[in-house]
């Protein structure tokens, strides 16, 4: 519990957050009445993950009067909570001096979450404040493809070898100034540094001094290389409940380790990445993006969304003298595409959530896709009873819920069959299925609905 905020008294599960709406109150209080010093003192209360979220909650204006109050001692983790948008803002108010100097307290894989997105020159700028040692860890990691693990991982690694026992560690781990801030196993390595086995610290605190290392390490290491998709390694940490884990080079070296804070990181992105993706929006997308970056963001998903809409429409306009005809197919069409879409979007999220989670494979694709078939024609049947029931009421033509009965079901069949089929389709062609499934699905149900429908209309009841 922070200072600055009153301790509640009994628990509550909002408690535990650290940044509550009166929090933020106080601090707006505060510098609308520039009363800096008040601010700045409130901020400075505030866990650094926490003073984060109070800096993106901020107004433009009144996030640069905090940011200059805490210029003299900006605390560097910060940084590495700030959504993109926002740290670049609060980059460019510090300017690359004065980020130089924050980011040379923080550890090599901050540092280069940070700088990575800064142009060539400024970067430079900013490596040639920090030490030799840790410019060289971080050009190191610059040197990994994005999004790899070598970009994730902590450079500075606890190894010892496999001859030691557990005294020798331990007087090794008081000894060594430049351990890492935090660390859970340590890894054995062979003369080549390869690693051979890890021990958790818990482990080596609680056996005798003179047992062999080598009696106490597991053997069944899953070595990361440091080219591996971080999301793979994201995978990898849920699939053997990982707390860390080594990355290897192509020689099969230690080189680094992810640890599972880093994971957490991953996942979030991960996630929030498929969810935007899904919705049609860009990664950079967000609530503190400018109005013309989030425009024009937007702008290209629409218009892929407008072209499937013509389509559409001009499948429509070769019915137009069945529909002239009667008016109720023109009333009718949005339940069509309305409840074909919705299937279609259901079978998508659920296929492209089991690609992600690798429950969704190639050895089970086919059995998956005649399983959503299935469900469709059982939820197409159960709706076109209900819906061919209330068109028959409402317009007095048994005929015309009959029709619609059928387009419904042989929509939700379509919806089924394409749902699953398009993103494991998408996956095998190289392209991301969350990224382009949705558009092209949308298409295909309200062509393939509509036209089935006004279709089934001209034929039967015209």
């Amino acid at each position: 519990m922070n200072a600055a905020q009153p301790r509640p008294e009994k628990f509550e599960p909002d408690a535990v957050a650290g940044l509550n709406p009166d929090f933020v109150e106080l601090v707006h209080a505060a510098l609308d009445e520039a009363n800096t010093d008040k601010a700045k003192a409130l901020a400075e209360s505030l866990h650094w993950s926490d003073l984060a979220d109070l800096l993106e909650k901020l107004a433009h204006d009144r996030r640069e009067t905090l940011v200059e109050a805490l210029r003299a001692e900006f605390p560097a983790n910060v940084l590495t909570e700030l959504d993109e948008s926002v740290r670049e803002r609060v980059i460019e108010q510090l300017g690359l001096h004065q980020l130089a100097n924050v980011v040379a307290d923080l550890e090599a894989d901050d540092v280069i979450e940070i700088v990575e997105e800064l142009e060539n020159h400024e970067r430079e700028e900013v490596l040639d404040a920090l030490s030799d040692d840790d410019r060289t860890l971080v050009e190191e990691g610059l040197s990994y493809p994005e999004d790899s693990a070598g970009r994730l991982m902590q450079r500075s690694v606890v190894a010892m070898p496999t001859h030691w026992n557990v005294g020798q560690a331990i007087d090794f781990m008081r000894e060594t100034e430049n351990l890492p801030r935090d660390f859970y196993d340590i890894f054995l390595v062979d003369p080549r540094h390869r690693p051979v086995g890890a021990i958790s610290l818990s482990r080596i605190l609680s056996t005798r001094r003179h047992v062999a290392l080598n009696a106490l390490m597991s053997a069944d290491l899953k070595l990361i290389p440091a080219d591996m998709d971080q999301e793979e390694a994201a995978f990898l940490f849920r699939q053997r409940d990982l707390i860390s884990a080594p990355v290897v080079d192509d020689a099969a070296r230690l080189v680094g380790v992810i640890t599972v804070d880093d994971i957490v990181d991953v996942i979030h992105e991960e996630h929030e990445e498929d969810i935007m993706r899904l919705g049609g929006v860009g990664e950079e997308d967000d609530l503190f993006a400018a109005v013309l970056d989030t425009t024009r963001s937007r702008f290209s998903w629409l218009m892929v969304h407008l072209v499937a809409a013509i389509i559409a429409s001009g499948v429509i306009n070769l019915f137009a003298g069945t529909i002239e005809q009667m008016v109720a197919l023109a009333v009718l069409m949005p339940i069509v595409a309305t409840m074909g879409g919705t299937a279609s979007v259901q079978t998508l999220t659920v296929a492209v959530r089991a690609i992600a989670m690798r429950e969704l494979t190639p050895a089970n694709a086919l059995r998956t896709i005649g399983k959503e078939i299935v469900v469709g024609f059982l939820n197409g049947l159960l709706f076109a009873v209900l819906i061919g029931v209330v068109a028959w009421l409402w317009f007095g033509s048994q005929a015309l819920g009959g029709v619609i009965a059928l387009a419904i079901i042989i929509n939700f069949i379509v919806a089924g069959l394409a749902g699953s089929a398009l993103p494991v389709y998408l996956q095998r062609l190289g392209f991301d299925p969350a990224v382009a499934s949705s558009a092209i699905l949308t298409s295909i149900t309200d062509v393939l609905g509509f036209y089935v429908f006004l279709a089934l209309a001209a034929l039967l009841l015209l």
